[in-house]
């Protein structure tokens, strides 16, 4: 089974990955012949030389070596040469904005996020090539074709215009995580509901769940805005990814919803009991994970494939860890968020000329192949994984070169539980986190909201205040109703209800109405 793919996406944040340099699919003038799976197959009367790559991408582990056995394989399998930026996660939004801004971008540019207003804003300045008319109907990309989620091309397009090709990932993504272990510890049902889920972490937090004899565990934890990656698995639980109309019939954003507002509040509720950390409005990513997978949090949101990773990580101090992943009833919904299966893409640059961008199209193509994706998900068998009862597991030395951060350098098939299993659990323990999160797709759902040119350049003026607003409510340096009054004055702006309206548009055009 395939075991990975990346994660859900948030409408205000775009983690930008810029992956510059061209990635050769074997075939230099890309128009090689396929294999059986769809990989590109070399002309022998070509060059066959390597195309070399140089990249500025995601680090989500610690920096590879490019010339490990994990790398060398890829290269030598994709008839690349890649030379990478490696840039920590937290900080790619900070680091695409500066590269954005100097218009310095390198050949392909990893967006995380298709919806970021600066990425937007670069594709509508010609920063990047359409690529409808090199993809044409798709007879010389196989894998694009077949391999992808459904409605991929919808996602990476502006202006009913193709500019990428997906970073392909699962649907079913992010999980609610809480320390089961703790819970049994404590003598705490395990939670159904939000409001249950609540006073289960106050129980935690007032305890001393690690035994060090101090009462410092931390309740639930996160990044960005609130919790960031969970912040629309909240939302959904509020009711906040049904879509939302204002009197005009525009469809307003997801985070300025009522239903949003709603779920502040609770987030409000769970600062003042001492559950949500205190930190949350100033804890980077890479922080939080540090805080969670050394045993120091009860509660975090983040991808399910990392369960096995950080109850290893766990075990290192405390005792038999277990992670559980949560399925909350909240007062308008479950709180399940599901991703759209496309989670960005691979932008190429116009400075790219269109030889390249075809060979680069072919990389793409044979890296959405099943073969490259059974490598990137677990590498060489014997060197990387073995196989224990049918499950390919990996070995120490998988787990150090087999990772989120080698993921990042191509597109890769679509897997329902790409994002669930753990390379690194044997059959059992994968069967136990499949069961644990299979209703998720059924009951989660994903955020409608669809970005217009107004949007993307109105939203930009306004987020920082907002965030600031957000901040401020939840630790009570404001009332809930200076908080709604505040939005209920971005709403009300003319270009806001300008914008709302291309929304409604927008998303009913992706759907299919007219």
């Amino acid at each position: 089974m395939k075991s990975n793919q990346m994660k859900k996406k948030l409408p205000a944040v775009l983690l930008s990955v810029v992956m510059g340099g061209s990635l050769l699919a074997g075939c230099s003038s890309g128009s090689g012949t396929a294999t059986k799976d769809g990989g590109a197959k070399t002309d022998p009367a070509q060059d066959n030389k390597p195309l070399s790559i140089k990249m500025f991408a995601g680090l989500y582990n610690e920096v590879p070596d490019m010339n490990n056995a994990f790398w060398t394989e890829w290269q030598k399998r994709t008839n690349s040469k890649l030379d990478i930026e490696w840039v920590p996660d937290g900080d790619i939004k900070t680091k695409a904005d500066l590269l954005f801004a100097s218009g310095d971008l390198p050949e392909v540019v990893s967006s995380p996020d298709a919806t970021w207003p600066t990425l937007r804003s670069a594709v509508k300045n010609g920063a990047f090539w359409d690529l409808t008319p090199l993809l044409g109907d798709f007879s010389q990309y196989p894998n694009l074709k077949k391999n992808m989620a459904p409605n991929w091309e919808k996602y990476l397009s502006v202006d009913g215009k193709i500019y990428a090709v997906p970073r392909s990932r699962s649907r079913i993504d992010q999980g609610m995580k809480i320390r089961k272990d703790w819970l049994d510890k404590l003598n705490i049902p395990v939670p159904t509901t939000l409001d249950e889920y609540g006073a289960a972490l106050k129980k935690i937090v007032e305890s001393d769940p690690d035994g060090n004899g101090k009462k410092d565990t931390l309740g639930l934890i996160g990044h960005g805005v609130i919790v960031n990656d969970g912040d629309l698995a909240f939302a959904a639980g509020f009711g906040a990814l049904d879509p939302t109309y204002n009197q005009e019939g525009g469809m307003i954003d997801t985070r300025l919803t009522p239903q949003y507002a709603e779920m502040v509040n609770w987030f409000k509720g769970l600062y003042a009991d001492g559950v949500l950390s205190k930190e949350f409005s100033v804890t980077k990513k890479t922080q939080a994970e540090e805080l969670f997978k050394t045993g120091r949090a009860a509660s975090y949101v983040r991808s399910v494939w990392w369960d096995k990773e950080w109850e290893d990580s766990i075990a290192k101090t405390q005792p038999n860890p277990k992670i559980l992943e949560l399925t909350l009833k909240g007062p308008k919904g479950d709180a399940v968020v599901l991703s759209t299966g496309v989670s960005g893409g691979y932008y190429i640059s116009k400075k790219v000329p269109e030889a390249k961008v075809k060979q680069l199209l072919k990389y793409f193509d044979q890296t959405a192949s099943d073969e490259i994706t059974d490598f990137a998900y677990y590498g060489l068998e014997g060197i990387h994984h073995k196989v224990v009862g049918g499950q390919k597991v990996l070995t120490e030395q998988g787990v150090k070169e087999v990772n989120t951060t080698s993921k990042g350098a191509g597109v890769l098939a679509y897997a329902k539980w790409g994002k669930v299993e753990s390379a690194s659990g044997d059959k059992a323990y994968n069967d136990i986190k499949k069961k644990e999160v299979e209703a998720y797709d059924t009951i989660g759902k994903v955020d409608p909201y669809r970005y217009s040119a107004t949007f993307n350049s109105t939203w930009p003026k306004y987020e920082n205040e907002w965030k600031s607003m957000v901040t401020k409510a939840i630790v009570g340096q404001i009332s809930m109703d200076e908080y709604k009054a505040f939005v209920d004055k971005i709403n009300n702006l003319p270009e806001m209800k300008k914008a709302y309206q291309e929304n409604k548009a927008s998303n009913d055009e992706f759907n299919g109405k007219k």
